[in-house]
């Protein structure tokens, strides 16, 4: 017999969000099976490659996807790591399906296309519930990330957390065991809930089971920080960094102007009291509240350099119309906007997303993009090799550059503004 008969004869079946996805008529991108019966030498004689040594998973020698013997999980230690795994041939379908996270992801199909459901996943999935499959939910704190990234994902599909697995939840955020994922963890779930349509569903489901002020504190602290209601209706500093979230969304589909979207305001934390709801200064004493976000979940640098710039630039960028040329000049170049014309572009969306996330604002023209767009491109015209023919050096060369860059925004801007 050959390896590919001998594999198509092993008991497999197809598992966890594949079969959800299938049944909700949703493109399916990656594929997952479960094996019952085999051993890792089996596997690996049928030229199956083992990936990794704590789990008995393997690569299809083919088709690349993953291959999982059946197995059950113990907890032993803290956290998402804690477990000890048992893949012995004994184990049954039905055993390690209830092992996994929610009944919509405890399904299997076989060859035939006959589904599996011993959790009524399929019930669940029909009324559209979020539903943890066993007790053991409450022995993984990564879950509680999963269920709110879920959320946000079916959130189009009028998905809601079952009440009993939103209190689990609450007590998996109240134990300390969130403490034991590390930062680039909790990034994965994070970055992944920002690809989606609706990702601020995924930190309001945070906040509602107490995660959020236990992953990101000054981000849950925003929620008792007001606003000045002329030009923030809906008052509340929480509510406008989600709708921030939201316009971000409609405007782009990159995440780092997502990110940013979130850290524009995190300055406004440290407002004095006696101040409210002014908050004079917010955007230079967010950025050290930005920085230790990006440190702690290990955020890309390229993501963090837009949220930093953001946080510190947004208001700039709103009051373009009224700023002098030379303080124009000088944000193009605190921004190196000369070097970084794509984050330049990024920066100006996350701004408009700013000044849309507000309640009634959310159709309103935004002039100032436009403008500072068409000051960038007329003072970037101006290029040193001019200077250098005329025999300039150095410090010379980058003066005069300067120079000419002011005097070409001076006379664009009267233009524009005529």
């Amino acid at each position: 017999m050959s390896n590919l008969k001998a594999i198509q004869s092993l008991k497999h079946y197809l598992v966890g969000g594949a079969v959800r996805d299938k049944l909700l008529n949703r493109d399916v991108y990656d594929r997952d099976w479960v094996v019952i019966e085999s051993t890792p030498k089996e596997m690996l004689s049928l030229g199956f490659s083992q990936v990794g040594k704590d789990f008995p998973v393997f690569l299809h020698p083919e088709t690349k996807e993953e291959y999982a013997l059946a197995r059950t999980e113990r907890k032993q230690g803290e956290g998402y790591t804690g477990f000890i795994c048992n893949a012995d041939p004994s184990v049954s379908l039905e055993e390690d399906l209830i092992r996994r996270d929610l009944t919509i992801n405890a399904m299997a199909m076989d060859d035939s296309g006959k589904i599996i459901d011993p959790y009524n996943g399929q019930n669940d999935l029909n009324n559209r519930v979020l539903r943890h499959v066993s007790d053991a939910f409450i022995e993984d704190p990564l879950r509680v990330l999963r269920v709110a990234r879920f959320a946000a994902r079916f959130h189009e599909y009028n998905f809601t957390i079952a009440d009993e697995t939103l209190l689990i939840m609450q007590k998996i955020s109240n134990s300390g065991e969130l403490a034991t994922l590390s930062g680039e963890r909790i990034w994965q779930e994070m970055s992944r809930s920002l690809e989606e349509k609706h990702p601020e569903v995924f930190f309001q489901t945070l906040r509602e089971c107490h995660a959020l002020e236990k992953i990101w504190p000054e981000l849950n602290a925003l929620w008792n920080i007001p606003n000045p209601a002329l030009h923030h209706p809906e008052v509340c500093s929480g509510v406008h960094t989600m709708m921030v979230l939201q316009q971000s969304v409609k405007l782009s589909s990159k995440i780092s102007i997502r990110f940013a979207a979130l850290c524009h305001d995190l300055g406004k934390t440290l407002s004095p009291k006696e101040t409210l709801p002014k908050h004079y200064g917010h955007e230079k004493s967010g950025l050290p509240l930005v920085e230790k976000i990006c440190n702690t979940l290990k955020v890309p640098n390229q993501i963090k350099s837009l949220a930093l710039k953001v946080c510190q630039f947004h208001l700039h960028c709103h009051r373009a119309l009224e700023l002098k040329p030379q303080t124009i000049l000088t944000l193009f170049n605190n921004l190196d906007v000369w070097r970084k014309p794509d984050e330049f572009e990024d920066f100006l969306i996350a701004c408009e997303a700013d000044a849309k996330g507000r309640m009634g604002f959310e159709n309103i023209d935004y002039p100032q993009a436009k403008y500072l767009k068409k000051l960038y491109i007329q003072a970037s015209k101006v290029q040193a090799q001019s200077f250098v023919e005329q025999g300039l050096k150095g410090i010379e060369i980058k003066t005069a550059i300067n120079n000419e860059k002011l005097e070409a925004i001076e006379k664009l801007s009267i233009e524009l503004k005529h």
